[in-house]
């Protein structure tokens, strides 16, 4: 069992299913063949844990219902390398008595909030994005999406189960900020061309061409008079490594042409049309050199 569970077991396993009694403790912890780390939980043969050791201890000490949580379950599931130290765990009541593990109460986690790593209970990947969102900067709570999608972790329908239930948690409104960019876009590739150039019309800008070939290369949208082209992107579009270096080369190829190149994503149009358009206006404005 201790093999199983990095080295670690509790009072419960050892009064239970491995049948020991109070006194056979007792001379086990006399003899140094086990190690008090908790109240109720102990390290056989040895202290020098591993973090996952050191997680599934502070889980332990927290009683029946309790999983790793926060920190201590990003970093089991591999979206953080920082060391979960001390250990975060939830449970549904907190435990009395000064303990080294962060405990957050929670009455109730669902059966979809819960899952299990290598041994140990741990939060499910979208509570643990939900947890952390309460506490991270934009900037790191993206990084922490796109590592859950990296691993193939990432689950947009439950990501929103949990949202639809737990709109009165704290990292609610930032994670459901965060995914947002996660949702299928508004536009098709052909859509988000006509709605580009509607709005391009409705601002006065002169019509520009489309699919127009320069230097071999066919541009989206483009004003040859102004040498100023704009890449129209969906995700779906870009979805290879090979297409991303391509995009790269293409562009420093247009550049040393003399053509200058944004790109627009659909997401960004659906978000903000009207900063798309005054920085559109901006730019054509500079590469002529006065007011478009």
């Amino acid at each position: 069992m201790a093999s199983r569970q990095h080295g670690v077991v509790s009072i419960r396993q050892l009064l239970g299913p491995l049948g020991y009694s109070n006194s056979a403790v007792a001379r086990a912890l006399a003899d140094g063949r086990l190690h008090r780390l908790h109240t109720g939980v102990y390290a056989v043969g040895h202290t020098s844990l591993s973090l996952h050791g050191r997680c599934l201890a502070a889980v332990l000490a927290c009683g029946p219902g309790a999983v790793a949580s926060h920190a201590s379950a990003a970093w089991l599931w591999g979206l953080s390398s920082r060391p979960p130290l001390p250990p975060e765990a939830t449970g549904p009541v907190p435990r009395r008595g000064r303990l080294p593990v962060v405990i957050h109460r929670a009455r109730r986690l669902e059966p979809a909030d819960r899952a299990l790593v290598d041994g140990t209970p741990v939060t499910a990947v979208p509570r643990t994005l939900l947890d952390m969102a309460a506490r991270l900067r934009p900037e790191p709570l993206r990084r922490l999406l796109e590592r859950s999608e990296e691993l193939k972790l990432f689950d947009l329908p439950a990501v929103d189960d949990l949202l639809a239930r737990t709109r009165g948690h704290h990292g609610n409104g930032r994670l459901g900020q965060a995914v947002s960019l996660y949702r299928p876009p508004l536009f098709t590739r052909s859509g988000l061309e006509r709605h580009f150039l509607g709005l391009v019309r409705e601002v006065g800008l002169p019509r520009p061409a489309t699919g127009f070939n320069e230097l071999g290369y066919e541009l989206d949208v483009y004003w040859p008079e102004y040498r100023f082209a704009v890449e129209l992107e969906v995700f779906e579009t870009h979805g290879t490594r090979e297409a991303f270096e391509e995009d790269r080369l293409r562009q420093e190829d247009l550049k040393l042409a003399g053509i200058e190149m944004i790109r627009v994503t659909g997401k960004r149009l659906e978000r903000e049309p009207d900063e798309v358009m005054r920085r559109l206006v901006h730019l054509l404005a500079q590469r002529r050199g006065g007011t478009v």
